[in-house]
């Protein structure tokens, strides 16, 4: 098959004391994504949708939240990894469209500096990745600020020899 489609889903609570880290940057806000990495939604979101796109399993295959290698991992670490089963695999990224979903903070501005640290680790064209953010009007746990998902679509394509 020369093009592959994955889908990745991810969430993570919010807690005090923890970074943000969304699509790879720091971004300031008094609570952080907790989780065994440094918890960033988005990337986790894209890497399962990458791995489901060659039918390898889910992230705590490849990456368990149990070992202690990952314990506070930069995701792009993991990202590059995930790239790199890709890359052997025959396949390249051809494209990924993501959506965050949280109240708080407003991460418009941050978009560019997302897409640029994402395209940067999987060596594609920043125009190939999409970031989009939704509130959900104040509705569930993201309404309530308690956590954050994201949705990730990625299209895989047979490398050109």
């Amino acid at each position: 098959m020369s093009i592959r489609i994955g889908t990745g889903y991810d969430v993570h609570r919010l807690a005090a004391g923890r970074n943000l880290i969304l699509g790879g940057i720091k971004i300031a806000h008094d609570k952080g994504c907790l989780g065994h990495s440094d918890a960033d939604v988005l990337i986790h979101a894209i890497i399962d949708a990458m791995l489901g796109a060659l039918s390898l399993g889910d992230i705590g295959r490849h990456f368990p939240n149990n070992d202690p290698e990952y314990q506070g991992i930069d995701s792009k670490i993991l990202l590059r990894k995930t790239y790199e089963l890709i890359t052997r695999e025959g396949y390249e990224t051809g494209n990924i469209d993501s959506t965050l979903c949280l109240q708080r903070p407003k991460i418009k501005e941050h978009i560019p500096a997302m897409k640029r640290a994402i395209a940067k680790v999987l060596d594609i064209d920043e125009s190939k990745v999409s970031v989009k953010a939704t509130t959900t009007e104040g509705l569930g746990f993201a309404g309530r600020e308690e956590g954050v998902s994201a949705r990730a679509v990625v299209l895989l394509q047979k490398k050109s020899d």
